[in-house]
């Protein structure tokens, strides 16, 4: 828990910037109806039965400090996913001169360097590591991972109600990405280590 807390009081270095990555699953609900046009400050009214058309997974990165957050789409988030989603954005042009980037993800049994191995080979998978960083939240404590708060906006702004298609949803993302990427949204985070350890009264100790 400190190192991550750690890694987050640090000044915004672009050379290094922290990441936060998670995933979020989405079910795709299209409309049997269509949805019926009302007057000029009427809600609009649609129909209750819908067609499930599966689920879709949604991987989100975002840059706390830097004001910055990337979306894919994919159908499952599977080891190979999740090894093409990091490769995409150690890719991203933004990262280019960026010497280490440091990514907070929790302890998904997807999210480690063997995904990579498996996915890529060890010499692209060195690579590509040569370049990251993982610090991972600790067992039953996600909620330190600030991605959580960036997937809470985006459900609230972007996807809260019904998407048919993965087509639409990437759209509803892409929409909302460059909305919040216009703007440099940032995260404000105050929980401190001086915080954690008054919560968990943590005296200094060496804890067995």
């Amino acid at each position: 828990m400190e190192g991550v807390l750690a890694l987050y009081a640090r000044p915004y270095d672009p050379r290094e910037p922290v990441l936060c990555f998670d995933e979020k699953s989405k079910e795709l609900r299209q409309e049997t109806r269509k949805v019926q046009r009302t007057k000029h400050g009427t809600p609009r009214r649609r129909d209750y039965e819908y067609k499930r058309n599966g689920t879709a997974n949604i991987f989100l990165t975002v840059e706390p400090k830097g004001g910055y957050r990337t979306t894919r789409v994919t159908k499952r988030r599977t080891r190979p996913d999740f090894a093409r989603e990091l490769r995409r954005i150690v890719a991203l042009s933004c990262y280019q001169k960026a010497r280490k980037l440091h990514i907070v993800l929790d302890n998904l049994n997807t999210h480690t360097e063997q995904s990579l191995i498996g996915t890529f080979g060890e010499e692209e998978t060195a690579r590509i590591m040569r370049k990251v960083e993982f610090h991972h939240t600790p067992k039953h404590a996600s909620w330190l991972n600030m991605a959580e708060i960036e997937i809470g906006v985006m459900t609230r702004q972007a996807i809260k109600g019904r998407i048919g298609t993965k087509q639409k949803l990437r759209a509803a993302l892409r929409a909302w990405r460059r909305r919040r990427n216009r703007i440099h949204a940032t995260i404000n985070w105050t929980f401190t280590k001086r915080d954690a350890r008054k919560k968990l009264k943590y005296s200094g100790r060496k804890l067995c």
